[in-house]
């Protein structure tokens, strides 16, 4: 269907901005303007750049995926694994990468000049005289080191979530595609929520990963820069703050599988819960009727107690992992301090502060390790997921031989042809095919129109539904709604093809589903038509009708393969072809078939003996009913107007003169988010009784940290010749008390943070 054209747009870049808001990647948008009030969305959103759409993203995506698949496996299938993916991405992001390598090195390195020069800053406070000239080149270097962590960070943050962004867009859109190549046996295998789940969480996690991609990297620079600092304050002490980091660091292997675990348990009882709740939605017509709602709205509860269980197991791991790398540059610092005291190293204010500036920095890594570890765990699960569904098997791509135009005097030829759902099966469906379609007198070779047995219906105006794209062309729009005899059904809708259809086409009977998309069809205009059993839906009559005027009128001159089970249409055919056992039995005319076989004739007979049993009970019936009272229940014929037909028709009659179009435009609040938004969601689990811990523990493990640099910055004396305050022994004693009150603190806070986090997560009112 083609949309609306879009207001003008421009693209989206960062090129043109001035100078002054260059170095920081920002510049003006007309879309910060009216961010919460404007209600024409999208209008003042710029447009992408051309390196950021799909169309110039996939391309590269799959040539560069193709390259490393190369030929594939034995049977000629290309091998998808989670490593060629993720090299496939970082060639097509390359680029942006290697940028962004720069950004992270001149971050880094700018975030260690503060704890290097500290301590020759307060040597020059107190004094000394080695730094007398030293005071202006110490404060302009500090200076220029903030400036240049600031920018390179603004840039590296830009650039990775641009990478992160290209990413997630390339891989969705090879899924999208991958989707509609699926053969039907691997169809069957993975459900529509499967799909669903790998679009929009798997593909945006492995976009997310860009974020934290440079960590790998940088962990163990920054943990190297951070231990030549230590060395050069502290000495040997250094060394054992890097086996205190180092342990650490091998502590979050436990963890790290445990939450693999979990994540992988967590997304497989989500797909199982998606596929169900598809299903339900699809059927729920069926279930409405039948009165199964609460039956399966305990089975969709069963399974989302399931997928909870798994989430709480996480979340819980996540808190303790959360806990031990918080605790992380408190720990560190024990042990390093501790050295220094049993090794006799003197603890100077200039020391100190140096080493807790670096202990405070040096917590970027270790606090972003747990994060990154578990990043890592989960795009490597989202990349096999997604390599797994890339490894499906799709539908023979050379099956069919494309023909150009004119090249062959057979619209459709199929030599020796063997069909079946299953890659493998032991008998196929169909075999032995041999067919030969020559074209229409007018078009030949070329475009081709498919009318399932099933109606395909989008959720639109029904003139958008038939026109499908196309330009309106007056004249054949309304001799297309008279062949498919619509214009009735269109007369009775109080807006008439502008009429909203609901999804699914909610508000249409089966029959009127089915002639719009078979006027869909026709609309089209297109060179051959595929009909599977059309008319499995409309009342006789209207069959009759449809059949008359579209395959005899509207499509005499073009190719028409229909596949139907009604025998009185088939004397109009060129060529029949009868089936048995997946083989063509007969073929031929309907003169010529019906005395050369047994196979035809029995059909034929059957159904003269079916029009005979309905033509006896029709008479039954119209006498039964001329001797009944008017409010006697009438039995319709399948050869008149179905019952079900009448009745949807006259339930949505009904409906549309109380309420006009069946789909409504949504609600949209204009302006903030209110308060009562928030306070609502804080108070849903447990009526907001945590969130008071889990302040006060935030509160606290702050204040700790505070109080525990202050007192070693206070107690530690300014230099060598200065008697401390008190001994060394306390002020190792008193640190370690404030370090474990802040530890303490932070357990408390992920522990109920995650209770709230679940209980939020898990609740069952959806007001």
């Amino acid at each position: 269907m083609r949309p609306a054209a879009p207001p003008p747009t421009r693209p989206c870049s960062p090129a043109p901005a001035f100078l002054a808001c260059s170095p920081s990647r920002g510049w003006r948008s007309p879309a910060r303007r009216r961010p919460h009030e404007d209600p024409r969305p999208g209008r003042d959103v710029p447009g992408l750049e051309p390196g950021d759409s799909v169309a110039g993203l996939l391309p590269q995506f799959k040539a560069n995926l193709e390259a490393l698949t190369g030929d594939g496996d034995s049977s000629g299938r290309k091998v998808v694994t989670a490593f060629k993916l993720a090299k496939a991405l970082l060639r097509t992001v390359w680029g942006h990468v290697a940028v962004t390598v720069l950004y992270a090195l001149i971050y880094n390195v700018a975030t260690y000049v503060d704890p290097y020069l500290i301590d020759s800053l307060v040597q020059y406070l107190n004094g000394d005289e080695r730094y007398a000239s030293q005071g202006q080149l110490l404060l302009l270097a500090f200076i220029v080191a903030k400036v240049l962590e600031c920018l390179s960070q603004g840039h590296w943050n830009f650039r990775m979530q641009q990478a992160g962004m290209r990413a997630r867009s390339a891989l969705a859109a090879v899924v999208y595609q991958k989707s509609l190549a699926l053969s039907s046996q691997s169809r069957r295998s993975r459900s529509n929520g499967e799909m669903i789940n790998i679009i929009s969480v798997d593909a945006d996690r492995v976009g997310i990963f860009a974020w934290y991609m440079h960590d790998l990297w940088l962990v163990p620079l920054q943990v190297g820069m951070a231990m030549f600092i230590l060395y050069s304050t502290l000495g040997l002490a250094s060394l054992a703050a890097l086996g205190a980091t180092v342990v650490t660091m091998l502590a979050n292997g436990p963890p790290g599988k445990m939450q693999e675990k979990f994540q992988e348990k967590l997304m497989g009882s989500k797909d199982v819960r998606m596929k169900a709740t598809s299903e339900i939605l699809h059927n729920m017509r069926i279930l409405k009727l039948q009165g199964w709602e609460m039956r399966f709205l305990s089975k969709i509860i069963e399974l989302r107690k399931t997928e909870t269980s798994w989430l709480k197991k996480y979340l819980y791991t996540s808190a303790m992992v959360t806990f031990v790398f918080w605790g992380t540059p408190t720990f560190v610092a024990v042990v390093t301090f501790g050295a220094c005291v049993l090794m006799g190293i003197p603890l100077e204010s200039g020391k100190v502060l140096s080493a807790l500036a670096t202990f405070r920095v040096l917590q970027e890594p270790i606090y972003v390790l747990p994060d990154t570890i578990s990043m890592v765990i989960q795009t490597k699960v989202s990349l096999d997921r997604v390599a797994s569904f890339l490894c499906l098997e799709e539908l023979p791509s050379d099956a069919v031989q494309r023909m150009p135009g004119g090249s062959s005097e057979f619209a459709i030829n199929i030599r020796n042809g063997c069909f079946s759902w299953e890659a493998s099966p032991e008998v196929p469906t169909l075999k032995d095919l041999n067919i030969k379609v020559r074209p229409g007198e007018v078009q030949i070779c070329g475009t081709t129109a498919y009318v399932s047995q099933s109606a395909w219906i989008q959720s639109g105006k029904i003139q958008e539904n038939i026109m499908f794209g196309k330009e309106m062309n007056k004249e054949k729009y309304d001799r297309v709604l008279e062949s498919c005899s619509l214009n009735k059904d269109l007369e009775v809708l109080p807006f008439r093809d502008q009429t909203v259809i609901g999804e699914r086409g909610i508000n249409l009977s089966g029959g009127q589903k089915q002639r719009i998309q078979i006027a869909r069809a026709l609309y089209q205009d297109t060179d051959i038509y595929l009909f599977d059993d059309p008319f499995s839906a409309v009342d006789a009559h209207t069959g009759s009708h449809i059949f008359k005027e579209c395959l005899l009128g509207d499509l005499a001159s073009k190719t028409v393969v229909y596949v139907t089970h009604q025998i009185e249409f088939l004397p109009s055919a060129d060529l029949i072809l009868v089936m048995k056992d997946g083989r063509i039995a007969q073929a031929g005319k309907y003169d010529e078939i019906l005395g050369s076989g047994e196979e035809f004739m029995e059909l034929v007979g059957v159904h003269k003996d079916a029009l005979t049993t309905l033509d006896a009970i029709d008479a039954m019936n119209r006498s039964n009913m001329s001797s009944s009272c008017s409010g006697t229940v009438k039995l319709k014929l399948s050869r008149s107007l179905s019952s079900s037909e009448k009745k949807d028709k006259a339930n949505e009659d009904e409906g549309n003169a109380q309420s006009g179009q069946l789909v409504q435009e949504e609600e949209r609040e204009k302006g903030r988010v209110g308060f009562w938004v928030y306070w609502n969601y804080l108070i849903l689990a447990y009526r907001g009784a945590l969130v008071p811990f889990v302040l006060l523990a935030q509160i606290l493990f702050q204040i700790l940290q505070i109080a525990s640099n202050y007192w070693m910055a206070w107690a530690a004396p300014v230099s060598k010749d200065v008697e401390p305050t008190v001994s060394m022994s306390t002020l190792l004693y008193v640190y370690v008390a404030l370090a474990l009150g802040s530890s303490l603190c932070i357990l408390v806070r992920s522990l109920f943070l995650a209770t709230v986090a679940y209980k939020t997560a898990v609740h069952s009112r959806f007001n």
